[in-house]
């Protein structure tokens, strides 16, 4: 069942970010980060158990990240990553914004969805917030890539 996050999602929400935060495929998350940022959150449940997510954070009036994109080991290869993903780009339209983006090691992944891989010097300063808070920065070695949602 795809469905927006709750606050009881929360603690495993960040169990499932931070197995992959840990072997360096994301940024780790706070407990107070994710609380503050629940709203943000779209989950698959299956079962009781959570076995993926991802979020939409709007960062300007005519852009947001698509972040935190995460699925369950035992649970890789059956769309769930596709139906947050594509949650969180309708949810983009639905709030009329021009663009999405995101910063990921899994480029062929979101090209399927129309992204395209951009220079990050093409992405405003603001996006770079919480890059701060890496231990890759300043030498980040995600991809950036960018959707046009008009």
């Amino acid at each position: 069942m795809l469905r927006k996050g709750r606050i009881q999602d929360v603690k495993e929400i960040q169990k499932l970010l931070t197995h992959f935060a840990s072997r360096g495929d994301m940024l780790s998350r706070s407990l107070a980060e994710l609380y503050e940022a629940l709203r943000d959150f779209y989950v698959v449940e299956e079962d009781g158990k959570l076995m993926g997510t991802a979020a939409l954070h709007i960062v300007w009036e005519d852009l947001a990240e698509v972040r935190s994109v995460a699925v369950a080991e035992d649970a890789g290869r059956r769309g769930i990553g596709t139906r947050v993903v594509q949650a969180c780009i309708d949810e983009a339209r639905e709030l009329g914004l021009r663009r999405v983006f995101c910063l990921t090691y899994k480029p062929d992944f979101f090209a399927k969805f129309g992204f395209r891989i951009v220079d990050k010097s093409e992405l405003p300063h603001k996006v770079w917030g919480d890059c701060m808070k890496c231990v890759k920065f300043p030498d980040c070695d995600e991809i950036a890539m960018i959707m046009d949602l008009q």
